[in-house]
């Protein structure tokens, strides 16, 4: 049995709970939150200990696995203390997205996670449905040939205005996933980025990506969108044949260039995703399987390592866009040593 602590347990880390609760193979034991009122409103509904203090939590319980789902500027600032202190107890670490909104900080994360040998995951969700996992496989099977664009958009509603990079930091680590996940590493990053009215962060961008194996590539993302209409929509094509992925997981449909047949790939309430939070589900089920089969954390998939690869990509968007849309190498980023 794998015991689990969930740490930061409002909205998102609530759905961790009740997903590794649900696990046949998973004892939650535990939760942990600033705010005593939550912590212990949250344990008592899965008849779990609480506390306030993470460092406490891990001196009397004894725990496998630590899910961090705390938020914090950009979503992300407070990923790194919990994240090192689980690490230094020698416990495998999963951590909502973004890794930290601080680049150093995700690398110290990385880095600490391999001295210590554990395994560190990332909660790139959008990539744990059976669309994407097909996607994958003709690509890898060279049913696609070889890979000349990937076209990303992820677009939705978010008020916030908290940071100038906000919409970057908090959502994009998602959307650079998943053209990371088909096309591998990025080389090049140019972007554009625009304000809506009555806006004071960069709401709206339009990036553009040259990846290692040459191929090219698009996003689009906005934070000024509607809730109510499709939200993602992804793009791959080879000089072989084409696919498309509608809203995640809804719809796929590969487009061979030499056949008027097309494969088309429902999402049945049967075998898919009923809801999108299942994708949280098939994430953490994921990391539960490598942890049972004893991968080791350098094989793991959606890592701490490809997680901060993510946000290197975004950190030279962001690069880019302070310099009126230069193109920035990725190497640059990779150079610097403090938050951008």
């Amino acid at each position: 049995m794998i015991k689990v602590a969930v740490v930061g347990v409002n909205k998102i880390g609530y759905h961790h709970c009740r997903f590794y609760d649900e696990h046949p193979d998973v004892q939650l034991v535990s939760v942990c939150d600033l705010d005593e009122e939550r912590a212990n409103r949250v344990g008592e509904t899965f008849n779990v200990s609480s506390y306030t203090d993470l460092s406490t939590l891990l001196e009397k319980e004894e725990i496998h696995v630590v899910s961090i789902a705390t938020s914090g500027v950009e979503n992300g600032s407070h990923h790194y203390e919990p994240a090192m202190l689980a690490i230094t107890a020698g416990k495998d670490v999963l951590v909502e997205k973004p890794l930290s909104n601080s680049l150093q900080e995700a690398r110290d994360m990385v880095q600490h996670a391999k001295a210590y040998g554990v395994r560190l995951g990332c909660n790139m969700n959008h990539r744990f449905v059976p669309a994407a996992y097909k996607g994958k496989e003709l690509i890898e099977k060279g049913e696609l040939g070889n890979l000349l664009f990937v076209n990303m958009k992820l677009t939705i509603k978010s008020p916030k205005d908290q940071t100038p990079w906000f919409h970057m930091r908090a959502l994009h680590p998602h959307s650079v996933d998943v053209m990371s996940y088909f096309a591998g590493d990025v080389r090049r990053v140019q972007s554009f980025m625009t304000k809506a009215p009555g806006r004071n962060i960069w709401s709206t961008v339009s990036i553009n990506v040259e990846f290692e194996n040459g191929a090219v590539g698009h996003l689009t993302g906005s934070y000024d969108m509607s809730k109510l209409h499709p939200i993602e929509y992804c793009e791959v094509a080879g000089d072989k044949g084409r696919f498309e992925i509608d809203n995640i997981y809804e719809k796929f449909t590969f487009y061979p260039h030499e056949s008027d047949e097309i494969l088309t790939l429902r999402n049945s309430i049967m075998s898919g995703v009923a809801t999108f939070r299942e994708t949280f589900r098939n994430r953490i089920y994921h990391f539960i399987d490598e942890i049972k089969q004893g991968i080791p954390p350098e094989n793991i998939i959606a890592s701490g390592t490809e997680a901060l690869a993510v946000q290197e990509v975004i950190e030279a968007a962001i690069l880019s866009q302070k310099a009126n849309g230069a193109v920035v190498d990725l190497s640059e980023v990779r150079e610097v040593t403090e938050k951008i």
